[in-house]
């Protein structure tokens, strides 16, 4: 499928790169950080905490929690068999992750990725999250491509984005 389309897209971790963070202490973290703003985050998922942050006016705290625990992860992590597949790519070439923007920079320029990735789109680029097609959307968009693009991905959130977006996917 890859071979007849105007340029692909991938998720970053877990398909190009895997990021090395600890999820349960990012979570305690932003509920430390939400806690200063009044909010009981003590039962939600770092998802609903991101929520909670919105109602809270708190987004910008809480992404900079977040994204500092990603980019270490970042910093660190293993590159996956699909980053080799994506420098031979002869299309434009973008990222859409559910990971912060920055991250995806570091992770990228870890790996000597960067210089082949035409653009990227992290959480935080535009208003809305993966599975909503925004951020595939606008990753297009960024590439000059109307959606004759296959997006690969590594999870069924993934899928749904691709989904969603009228555009084809492929898993890892």
């Amino acid at each position: 499928m890859t071979d007849d389309v105007s340029a692909v897209v991938y998720d970053l971790d877990g398909t190009l790169v895997q990021l090395l963070v600890n999820w349960k202490t990012v979570a305690r973290d932003v509920t430390t950080e939400l806690a200063t703003h009044g909010v009981d985050a003590s039962d939600a998922d770092l998802w609903e905490m991101l929520d909670l942050a919105d109602k809270a006016n708190a987004r910008d705290a809480i992404e900079d929690v977040i994204g500092a625990h990603e980019c270490d992860g970042a910093r660190r992590s293993t590159r996956l068999p699909h980053a080799d597949e994506l420098l031979s790519r002869d299309v434009p070439v973008g990222v859409c992750s559910l990971n912060c923007e920055a991250a995806c920079h570091v992770s990228l320029e870890t790996h000597d990725l960067a210089a082949h990735v035409d653009a990227v789109v992290g959480r935080d680029s535009v208003a809305t999250r993966k599975p909503h097609p925004e951020p595939l959307r606008a990753t297009l968009q960024a590439l000059g491509v109307d959606g004759d693009a296959v997006f690969i991905g590594d999870s069924p959130r993934d899928e749904l984005t691709a989904e969603r977006a009228g555009v084809a996917f492929e898993f890892v």
